[in-house]
């Protein structure tokens, strides 16, 4: 009955455009007091302040600001140009840029957001100007963008990580096959775009052309050389990784002469808009899991699941629909910190590894960030190009077919996201 009440409540806050993060504190009040009585509710504010306060965290707004300085300083800009020198004769070819660009893009944000706007803003524009559709514009940045959530340093991972209690370090190694995988697919779809509706090659390849744009953007290539191989190298935490990732991104800023202190005023406090969210979503969550935990909902959730089946894939596949699902719904960041708790004894109860488990979410979640009615990157998408979110959602399918080719082949090829984790960890 109380869980009756705790989602009714929340559905109707969300209902009436009450923000998840306070609908979902205001839902775990309501069940404290209901269950335990006004008096219970003395520890609300240190408990939600506690769980906001993880040391993990903090890699979140510094990966953040380090994407607002790439995008201030020139950086992209010249991770475009080499990357346009390198693949654009190929038909189409400011598609595969928008891919190429992405991939690198993704490696140090963590943000398919921040991703989307920083590429697309350039990117989108310059397709549209070529003779590429607005919606295919759109939905190749959209897509591509889908890379920085499963290829780290992800926020999703870290926040998966920091809920399912396992290590950040492995589920970022986890991220980097499946990340190339579906990078590779997304521009075999966009290469048979280009040649469907004959979208037109860039200036024939030049390699005096190709040498100089890589040696001007070759301090931008150390980012994630520095960055991960940091984190990798055991030389840093993640979350110290992310402090790093600023002040490499503040020394190759800094080596170019070039701050659009203007843009980056604006990408900070985005940025700060943008952490602020997922940090009050956090706090919830703890108000919310402690609630639940002390209710055994997860204990009683898992037991009923390994009533029905004991077969791990069995499991993986109930748990992809559900979160391919609220993916529909709910940002990931909000799907991670609602969800990843209650079915993490039912994983380990099943014997799925959670870092296995983690690339699976997060894969079910980049696809969530393609399909309306929430999907934050397509719509930052569509924003930039000025195109129908439905029109660009037609185009967008064979993109989607490709993340979920990639999220099966993680989900029952085990290896594909593991072995590398078993390389480097044993």
């Amino acid at each position: 009955m109380t869980m009756l009440l705790i989602f009714v409540a929340l559905v109707a806050m969300v209902c009436i455009n009450v923000p998840i993060a306070v609908a979902l504190a205001l839902s775990a009040v309501l069940a404290i007091v209901v269950v335990d009585g006004p008096a219970a509710t003395v520890t609300v504010a240190l408990d939600m302040y506690g769980g906001a306060k993880s040391f993990s965290l903090i890699a979140i707004p510094m990966f953040v600001l380090a994407g607002a300085i790439m995008n201030a300083t020139g950086i992209t800009r010249r991770l475009i140009a080499f990357v346009a020198a390198l693949v654009g004769f190929v038909r189409g070819g400011l598609s595969m840029v928008t891919i190429g660009v992405s991939l690198f893009f993704a490696e140090i944000s963590g943000s398919a957001v921040a991703d989307v706007a920083a590429i697309g803003s350039i990117l989108i524009p310059e397709m549209k100007k070529r003779g590429y559709p607005a919606p295919f514009a759109a939905a190749v940045t959209s897509s591509s963008a889908s890379l920085a959530i499963i290829i780290p340093p992800s926020i999703p991972m870290i926040l998966y990580a920091v809920s399912a209690g396992t290590s950040v370090e492995q589920i970022f190694v986890a991220g980097f096959l499946p990340g190339f995988l579906g990078a590779t697919g997304l521009a075999a779809v966009a290469w048979w775009f280009a040649r469907k509706h004959d979208f037109p090659r860039e200036a024939a390849f030049d390699f005096k052309v190709m040498r100089a744009t890589m040696l001007d953007a070759l301090p931008a290539f150390a980012l994630p050389v520095i960055i991960l191989g940091g984190i990798f190298g055991g030389l840093v935490t993640a979350t110290e990784g992310g402090g790093l990732a600023v002040v490499a991104a503040v020394v190759v800023g800094l080596w170019y002469r070039e701050i659009d202190w203007g843009q980056l005023k604006i990408a900070i406090l985005e940025g700060g808009i943008q952490t602020a969210v997922v940090m009050l979503l956090v706090a919830a969550s703890v108000l919310m899991g402690s609630f639940l935990t002390t209710s055994r909902v997860p204990q009683n959730l898992a037991a009923g699941m390994i009533e029905l089946t004991t077969n791990k894939y069995l499991i993986l596949l109930i748990l992809n629909i559900f979160f391919l699902i609220i993916g529909f719904f709910l940002h990931s960041s909000a799907a991670i910190i609602l969800v990843v708790p209650i079915v993490v004894p039912l994983i380990q109860q099943a014997g799925i590894d959670p870092v296995h488990f983690g690339l699976v979410v997060t894969l079910n979640l980049a696809i969530g960030q393609q399909t309306p009615p929430v999907a934050s990157v397509l719509i930052t998408a569509c924003s930039i190009a000025k195109a129908n979110i439905w029109d660009v959602s037609k185009v967008n399918f064979p993109f989607i077919l490709v993340l979920l080719a990639v999220l099966l082949l993680c989900t029952y090829v085990e290896a594909i996201p593991m072995f590398l984790v078993h390389a480097v960890y044993g």
